[in-house]
């Protein structure tokens, strides 16, 4: 059975096996999200896949939903296994997403 991209992407945030692009980091920056938050969201019991992105730009990715500790809503697109890396890192508008997973 192959393993999902979230169960991966998971594993290798736990151990620190991961990098964020540059991109990522100067929107984070930006938007006041610190690696922890990105690391919980992912991390967290809710997160779950809401966009897969088989043909992107570098390489598949995807969009998580998570939780920070602080209960912050996060929205983080990762390229998928093996070779994980954050590619952005945002907190959803409602206006923009219902529940935060489907968008409007």
């Amino acid at each position: 059975m192959e393993e999902s991209p979230l169960t991966g992407i998971q594993a290798r945030i736990r151990r620190r096996d991961y990098r964020f692009t540059l991109h990522a980091a100067a929107r984070m920056i930006e938007r006041d999200i610190s690696v922890r938050e990105v690391e919980e969201a992912v991390l967290s019991s809710v997160a779950e896949v809401i966009e897969s992105y088989p043909g992107g730009r570098r390489k598949p990715s995807c969009l998580v939903f998570g939780l920070t500790g602080g209960r912050r809503p996060l929205h983080v697109q990762c390229i998928c296994p093996p070779d994980v890396a954050i590619i952005t890192a945002y907190e959803p508008k409602p206006e923009e997403w219902a529940d935060w997973r489907v968008r409007k």
